[in-house]
C-alpha cells in the first residue's frame, strides 16, 4: 500500500535527520547511534479517519413568517461537523415543515452514515452518492454532509471554493430580501427596513396579494420578485395576475401554479410577460429536463437538492438547456447561506437572505453589504463558529 503524502514526508525526515547525525557525531556516539536506532521500532501513525459529529438546533425568526399555506416563528435545524486528520468541517440540514423532514427524521438518518470507511475525502463522488443511496429524500440531512465535506476540503486545501471552481468573487449577484406575508402595517415597516437591498421578493397566494404589493409601493419602487409558493390554482386568473404584477415593477414569479398542474404551468409560461421560475416543482439534478417548457427558469436550493456538488451540476445542465436560475435557501444559518454563496456568481437572481432573518445564528460567514452578497477570503465556505 503506497504511503500517503505527510507519512513520506516524515519517514523521510527521519532518514535525513539520521544521515545528519552520522556526519557530525563521533564514531563511538555514531556507533550508539545505530544500535538504538535498530533497537526503536519506527512508530507510524496510522491513516486518519473521517468522524461524523451532529447536533439538533431550532433557528427563531425575528419575524413570524407566514407564506401562502403556513407560517412559522421557529425552524428546526441540524448542524454537522465532520473532521479529518484535526481539521473540521461544518455543514446544516434546515427543514422547514413542507419538505416533510424533522430533527427525529434527520437524526435517524444521520446515524446511518458511517464516514470512517473512506480513506479518502476528496472522493467526493463515491462518497456522495453512496450518502444518497441510503434511502430517497432527505435532502436536507444529506445537504448537512454535501456542506461539512465541501467546507473540510476547503479547509484542507486553503482556498474558498470560489476559488477551488475558479470564480470572481466579485461577481456576486445582489440578494432579494423577503417580506411575508402580512397586516399592511407590518409589510410598511419590513419594507422600510430593508431599504439597503436592490431587489425586495413578496411572499404572495393569499386574497391579500394586491395589498401586498400595494403597500410597499407605497414605501419604495425597488424591483420586486415575487414568490407564490403554489398559491393560485386558475390559470387565466394568473395570467391576468402577472400582467398586473409586470405594470407594478414585478421582475419574476416563482411557482404560481402547483407543480402537479404541468399543462397549465407550461401554458401560463408560454403567455406570461415575465419569467416563471420553478420552486417546488424541480427539485434535483433529474428534474430539469422536464422543466424545459414548463418553466422558463429554476430555484435551485442546497436543502432540496442535497448540497453543493448537485447544485453546481444543476447550475451547469440549466444553462444547457437555455433555463434562467435563480439560488434560493431556507431560512438558514450563516453555515448553509455560506456555502451556497459561493456558487452565486454563476446565477441570474440570488435569495441568500435566511440568516437575515433570524435572531440566534451560530456562525459568521458571508455578509450582505449594501444589498450585494460578499464572500469572504477564507477557506472552505467560509465560516466561523460564533461564541457564545
Amino acid at each position: 500500500m503506497p504511503q500517503n503524502r505527510r507519512d513520506f514526508l516524515r519517514h523521510s525526515s527521519v532518514i535525513a535527520g539520521s544521515a545528519v547525525a552520522s556526519s557530525i557525531l563521533p564514531s563511538s556516539a555514531t556507533g550508539q547511534a545505530a544500535v538504538a536506532a535498530r533497537a526503536t521500532p519506527i512508530v507510524r501513525r496510522g491513516k486518519p479517519k473521517l468522524t461524523l459529529r451532529y447536533r439538533p438546533y431550532t433557528i427563531e425568526l425575528k419575524h413570524v413568517f407566514t407564506i401562502a399555506n403556513s407560517s412559522r416563528t421557529t425552524t428546526p435545524v441540524v448542524l454537522t461537523e465532520i473532521e479529518y486528520d484535526g481539521v473540521v468541517g461544518c455543514g446544516e440540514a434546515s427543514m422547514p415543515p413542507y419538505l416533510g423532514e424533522s430533527h427525529a427524521s434527520v437524526l435517524e438518518f444521520l446515524s446511518r452514515v458511517d464516514l470512517s470507511k473512506y480513506d479518502n475525502p476528496f472522493e467526493l463522488d463515491t462518497i456522495l452518492r453512496d450518502i444518497d443511496a441510503i434511502t430517497s429524500g432527505n435532502t436536507a440531512a444529506k445537504a448537512s454532509i454535501d456542506i461539512a465535506l465541501h467546507d473540510l476540503l476547503g479547509r484542507l486545501m486553503k482556498q474558498p471554493w470560489y476559488n477551488i471552481w475558479g470564480f470572481n468573487a466579485a461577481k456576486t449577484p445582489y440578494t432579494s430580501f423577503t417580506i411575508g406575508i402580512d397586516t399592511a402595517d407590518v409589510v410598511r415597516q419590513k419594507t422600510k427596513e430593508a431599504a439597503e437591498f436592490k431587489v425586495l421578493k413578496v411572499k404572495l397566494g393569499r386574497d391579500t396579494d394586491k395589498m401586498m404589493i400595494e403597500t410597499i409601493r407605497s414605501v419604495t419602487n425597488t424591483p420586486i420578485t415575487a414568490d407564490v409558493n403554489q398559491g393560485w390554482r386558475d390559470r387565466a386568473v394568473a395570467l391576468d395576475m402577472l400582467f398586473w404584477l409586470k405594470e407594478r415593477g414585478v421582475v419574476m414569479v416563482e411557482q404560481p401554479l402547483p407543480k402537479e398542474q404541468v399543462d397549465d404551468l407550461a401554458w401560463l409560461t408560454e403567455r406570461s410577460p415575465l419569467p416563471i421560475i420553478g420552486d417546488e416543482g424541480v427539485q434535483r439534478l433529474t428534474d430539469i429536463p422536464h422543466a424545459k417548457g414548463v418553466y422558463h427558469g429554476i430555484n435551485i436550493k442546497l436543502m432540496k437538492c442535497t448540497g453543493m456538488r448537485e447544485a453546481h451540476k444543476m447550475i451547469v445542465l440549466a444553462r444547457s438547456l437555455g433555463l434562467k436560475v435563480m439560488l434560493g435557501c431556507m431560512t438558514e444559518t450563516s453555515c448553509a447561506i455560506s456555502a451556497a454563496s459561493h456558487l452565486s456568481p454563476m446565477v441570474d437572481w440570488a435569495d441568500l437572505d435566511g440568516a437575515l432573518l433570524i435572531g440566534n445564528d451560530v456562525y459568521d460567514g458571508t455578509k450582505v453589504v449594501d444589498g450585494k452578497v460578499t464572500l469572504l477570503d477564507r477557506p472552505g465556505i467560509g465560516v466561523e463558529k460564533l461564541k457564545k
